[in-house]
């Protein structure tokens, strides 16, 4: 059998002190999609956050392994070395550093330190017609002066560019219009061809998922999963919303 892309297993994890999850266990494979939902402050992006290997979050109980490597005591740039992305729900500011400097030393890391200026080049024009973004906004500073669509879309070219093995796509919705949501869905869908890689969204919105090819949602509160479905919870979620699940525990 395969090994699991992501296994996370009996992960507890505490923040200055203070547990926010507790023995989260969750596997995904490849080709995979999950989605974790939830309400505000049940805990997902401290998931996401603690999967990337965030210096403030600490693992307190459990293992986190990435393609039948154990990753939990890596910091995170071994970690993106290694085959993960993270998208921010705010991402921030690089003053000095255009979008594709940025983009190109990334592509160098994630190519083993070789960089084909043509195929770089190529493969960034082809991923930015398909977010729709004029080429201009490569030679931006990385998210200065963007909006909050332009910033989104800047993470989902990164992920494109990129390439990586798992993606976390945190709040990727948050804060867009209906236009910037297809957008970026679309970009989400190209990155889902590559049955080779896997996906977790991170949201408490449905929007972005309504033309996504869901497998698992997972439905997150108090720092504890307390269901497991097919991509059907994802529309039972929007017509009940969370309160069944927070009565519950």
């Amino acid at each position: 059998m395969d090994r699991h892309l992501l296994d996370i297993q009996n992960l507890s994890v505490q923040v200055e002190e203070k547990e926010i999850l507790h023995h989260i266990s969750l596997q995904i494979q490849k080709g995979e999609t999950h989605v974790l939902m939830g309400p505000n402050g049940a805990g997902k992006s401290t998931l996401g956050y603690t999967l990337m290997g965030h210096p403030r979050y600490q693992v307190t109980e459990g293992q986190i392994w990435l393609a039948g490597e154990r990753i939990d005591e890596e910091g995170a740039d071994a970690r993106a070395r290694a085959g993960l992305f993270l998208s921010f729900q705010n991402p921030l500011e690089v003053p000095g550093v255009t979008l594709s400097s940025f983009l190109r030393n990334a592509w160098r890391h994630r190519q083993g330190g070789k960089l084909k200026v043509w195929a770089f080049q190529k493969e960034l024009e082809r991923v930015m017609s398909i977010l729709q973004m004029e080429e201009a906004y490569g030679e931006r500073e990385l998210n200065v002066g963007f909006s909050g669509g332009e910033k989104k879309k800047a993470e989902i070219l990164q992920m494109l560019m990129l390439k990586p093995s798992l993606a976390i796509l945190d709040e990727t919705d948050s804060g867009l219009d209906v236009d910037a949501v297809r957008t970026v869905s679309k970009g989400v869908e190209e990155f889902q061809k590559d049955r080779s890689k896997g996906l977790l969204i991170i949201t408490h919105n449905a929007q972005i998922l309504e033309s996504l090819q869901v497998d698992y949602t997972h439905v997150m509160v108090e720092g504890r999963i307390v269901k497991t479905g097919g991509g059907e919870l994802v529309e039972e979620i929007s017509r009940t919303g969370f309160e069944p699940y927070i009565r519950q525990t």
